[in-house]
């Protein structure tokens, strides 16, 4: 059955994720990461954490939950221990909660990595915006959190990406189609083709491989959208406890840092 022939369940408090067996080939880890310029070389063997959250998604789409139009708002990733390219693993989850706002619904989505014997790998749990008719305003998305990064002028600036069109379609061009169709874009308020969450987030686990961290404790949040076309750069802390993804001088995406001993910002 196609994508366009499914039969799609509303999503519901309670909804399960049904288990899946995935694995991430080297080849598709390169091409994808090549085609947004982000170099694979540096992992070797292992998955880039930022497929995580595509993958959770794909997991949702697979158990007949549509993403079409979602939008990305908020993403805890807790990676224990890294999953290896080529190696099988289990995917599952639920839907924790659907709650009503103005501009739609807010869902929050439980998922979790596994080994083949059922050892915990990781954990992606994504709060999601399904708009549903044309609610705008303050606080038309639910409760925002709090800033993690206040002022971009104080971040060092460590890599730049010029985005483009061909990139992002490259990268994926099925599940969702305001990152990869401009009339759908338009239709949802956008200028142009937004990229996904997980995309830009593979900018700052480049960052953090490259910094030398292996497991993840992480917020990530999507405060603006960021088109396909635009320039952006990733800028550090000075405390290393923020990164972000920057586009005309705001940001787009920051990404909260956690150690053993520091507080959640998220539940």
């Amino acid at each position: 059955m196609t994508t366009a022939e499914t039969r799609w369940i509303e999503p519901a408090q309670g909804l399960e994720i049904r288990r899946q067996t995935r694995a991430l080939s080297v080849q598709e880890q390169d091409t994808r990461l090549r085609a947004i310029g982000v170099n694979p070389d540096r992992y070797q063997t292992i998955v880039d954490p930022a497929f995580l959250i595509g993958l959770s998604i794909d997991a949702g789409i697979a158990s007949g939950i549509s993403a079409e139009g979602n939008v990305n708002m908020l993403t805890r990733l807790t990676q224990k221990s890294p999953l290896r390219l080529g190696e099988a693993f289990n995917v599952a989850g639920i839907i924790e909660s659907v709650d009503e706002v103005p501009r739609g619904l807010r869902i929050k989505t439980v998922v979790q990595f596994s080994d083949l014997a059922g050892a915990s790998l990781a954990t992606v749990v994504r709060e999601s915006l399904k708009p549903v008719g044309r609610g705008h305003g303050a606080g038309g998305a639910g409760t925002r959190p709090p800033n993690v990064i206040a002022d971009v002028s104080s971040l060092t600036s460590i890599a730049k990406y010029q985005l483009t069109p061909e990139a992002t379609w490259a990268y994926s061009h099925e599940g969702n189609a305001i990152h990869y169709e401009i009339d759908a874009a338009q239709a949802a308020g956008f200028r142009a083709p937004i990229i996904g969450g997980g995309q830009g987030v593979h900018y700052l686990t480049a960052a953090l491989w490259d910094e030398g961290y292996r497991d993840f404790d992480l917020d990530i949040f999507f405060r603006r959208p960021i088109f396909w076309d635009q320039r952006v750069w990733v800028g550090v802390s000075e405390d290393a406890a923020a990164i972000g993804l920057i586009r005309d001088d705001k940001v787009g995406t920051e990404m909260q840092i956690y150690g053993p001993d520091c507080a959640r910002t998220i539940d």
